[in-house]
């Protein structure tokens, strides 16, 4: 990348918001421009630190391009797509590049015979499904505010939703990727069909990573063919012994449902409110089927139950996806062996005495956002508790007030940091990507 002698050095973070003149210029990428302005206080914000520049890249060559100019600086660089996780991850190290990549959104290759499409990483997810939908496809990854999340951030984070029961989350249908690394290189791993295994692992291994291994600038996924009919069969007012009971008969049974989840709300001191949420969606003779066999199967543990469809059965997915998001209180993603759902309860039972808590969680895969509300002591007490219980596996701390975000508390032990360590080591040798917001 071709840098014009007339700029300056990156100035301080005070000239960075004060003197824009100072670091507006196009750097030249391959004939792709690439666009620096100082921060917005407000929106180029991540948890109150300013980066000293905001760089927008236009392709993958000019996000390269922007991470080569970077290192050959030692300038630290986060990277961000369209923001909606940018509260994820501990709080950053003073960093100086924000590097936008919501202009890289291009849809390169929709592959409808072989059920696989190729994305930029900065395309919305809803802007993806929108183009399937209109070959009867759909990626089928139902993460909350699904319509402004970007492949990258979705890949970066693997974020996914209640139908991570049936497809998978976003590590479970990439197929392929190519990331930008420090030196400006793009390596690419996978390919365009599903059969083509090659580079599988740098495909799971960026899933997940929080932008602190590379920068993914595209990646292909499978498909899905979007269903003809959906039902939800909806088993509120449950008692913990009815719970594990209908997980139970479910669980013994031969249904193939696109989502089970549990909706839990358990005020502090108080008795919880449960709900089961079983979420069937195909050909409309097969949903016909298993919500009647369903039905019979939950009669017997629990007759109060109800079959919603159409808008009813929409609004009810929505607001069961966005509701831990809209309400106070910190959010803490966290797994447990699907067969410990009694465990489970009895666990969240004894938290609600010192905070309010709610869960909204994957029954069949073990996994589920917990919303704690509570004095800041109490939360951070709460997820010492989780951790220490031997019920939960990897507690992650998603959404928390800045002072309490520190990197050890946000993200306790990761699985495989050994592993992890020794690959940023590589990509990364000058640990200049994401500013210690992430595991790495």
């Amino acid at each position: 990348m071709r840098i014009p002698p007339s700029v300056p050095a990156l100035p301080n973070a005070t000239d960075a918001v004060t003197e824009p003149g100072a670091i507006a210029a196009e750097l030249d990428a391959g004939g792709q421009a690439i666009l620096t302005r100082p921060p917005d206080a407000h929106a180029d914000a991540l948890d109150g630190i300013l980066p000293r520049v905001v760089v927008e890249a236009e392709s993958r060559a000019a996000v390269a391009a922007t991470l080569q100019w970077a290192g050959q600086r030692s300038l630290s660089v986060v990277v961000r797509g369209s923001g909606t996780k940018s509260g994820w991850g501990a709080v950053p190290a003073p960093f100086d590049v924000l590097l936008d990549v919501s202009r890289v959104n291009r849809v390169l290759d929709h592959r409808a015979g072989d059920l696989t499409v190729s994305v930029e990483a900065g395309a919305r997810l809803g802007d993806v499904n929108g183009l399937l939908r209109q070959r009867g496809q759909w990626l089928a990854l139902d993460p909350p505010f699904a319509e402004a999340a970007t492949i990258g951030g979705l890949l970066a984070t693997n974020d996914s939703g209640p139908q991570r029961h049936r497809f998978g989350t976003p590590r479970d249908l990439v197929i392929g990727i190519e990331i930008a690394t420090m030196d400006g290189q793009i390596a690419k791993a996978g390919g365009q069909v599903v059969k083509n295994v090659a580079g599988y692992d740098l495909s799971k291994i960026m899933s997940g990573s929080f932008g602190s291994l590379g920068a993914i600038v595209a990646a292909t996924f499978k498909l899905s063919p979007l269903p003809a009919a959906s039902t939800t069969v909806l088993v509120p007012h449950l008692d913990s012994d009815a719970t594990v009971r209908v997980v139970e008969a479910i669980a013994a049974s031969q249904l193939e449902p696109v989502a089970f989840e549990l909706d839990l709300r358990a005020p502090r001191g108080g008795t919880p409110e449960i709900a089961c949420l079983l979420h069937f969606a195909s050909v409309a003779a097969a949903v016909e089927a298993e919500t009647a066999n369903a039905s019979g199967r939950v009669a017997t543990v629990h007759p109060a139950f109800r079959v919603l469809t159409g808008d009813k059965e929409r609004d009810l997915w929505r607001a069961h996806g966005r509701r831990p998001w809209e309400e106070p209180g910190i959010i803490v993603r966290a797994s447990w062996l699907p067969g410990n759902v009694a465990e489970l309860l009895s666990v969240v039972r004894a938290l609600s005495a010192d905070a309010s808590i709610d869960v909204t969680g994957r029954l069949g895969t073990g996994s589920g956002l917990f919303r704690i509300d509570a004095r800041r002591e109490a939360q951070v007490d709460v997820v010492a508790r989780m951790r220490a219980s031997g019920v939960f596996g990897n507690v992650v701390v998603l959404r928390a007030p800045a002072e309490l975000k520190s990197r050890e508390w946000v993200w306790g032990s990761p699985a495989g940091a050994s592993l992890t360590a020794a690959l940023k080591r590589e990509l990364d040798p000058g640990g200049l990507l994401g500013a210690g917001r992430g595991p790495l």
